[in-house]
């Protein structure tokens, strides 16, 4: 049953790949440019990506917070919510993370599951998956289970197994040498590391 409904969802996403273009895009838009993650220690979260996923850390913004309603009505957290620091964070041939600690009168200290509104998580190509999980396991990192992969469907051949970070952060590893099903005759499919070109 949760088989065939990953099936179905990744059903529904290749299919939307052959669908025309909106008539309107939104004007300039080149693509994903960064994706912004609160940790409980910046200190912590960095050296993570830094030392075990190999991520280069760039510039730190420093604390930033209002004595006025500005934090709220531009980043919708509580007036008092102050940001102790953050930084840019660039993860291979991916988009940028944007890193922050923050603290506020009203923090969720507890991050999101998957299957909360609001779940997320971050996924990592690697060329070899045994390889990788293997690095991961050495270097203390919780692994969640064994890889799978998809054996039907439009993500046959895709390879992919969930860990987490030091503070909970769920992460993902995904491989696909050969590439996926729903590939086949398309021209133009999901933005890949190994090919941005494309």
């Amino acid at each position: 049953m949760i088989k065939q409904g990953l099936t179905g969802t990744l059903i529904g996403a290749a299919l939307a790949t052959h669908l025309p273009a909106a008539a309107d895009p939104m004007p300039g838009m080149k693509g994903l440019q960064h994706i912004g993650i609160t940790v409980p220690r910046l200190e912590q979260a960095v050296d993570f990506f830094e030392r075990v996923l190999g991520c280069e850390p760039f510039f730190t913004f420093g604390e930033f917070s209002s004595e006025d309603d500005w934090m709220e009505r531009h980043l919708n957290v509580h007036p008092r919510a102050r940001i102790r620091d953050f930084q840019m964070v660039r993860c291979g041939n991916g988009t940028n993370l944007e890193v922050f600690e923050y603290s506020a009168p009203d923090q969720n200290r507890r991050g999101p599951r998957n299957s909360d509104i609001g779940g997320h998580h971050l996924a990592f190509y690697v060329d070899d998956m045994a390889a990788a999980v293997t690095y991961l396991t050495e270097q203390g990192v919780r692994v969640l289970g064994e890889p799978s992969t998809f054996t039907e469907g439009p993500a046959a051949g895709l390879t992919w197994v969930y860990f987490l970070a030091p503070w909970g952060l769920q992460l993902e590893l995904v491989s696909a040498p050969g590439g996926m099903a729903y590939e086949q005759g398309l021209e133009r499919g999901l933005w890949d590391p190994r090919t941005p070109e494309k």
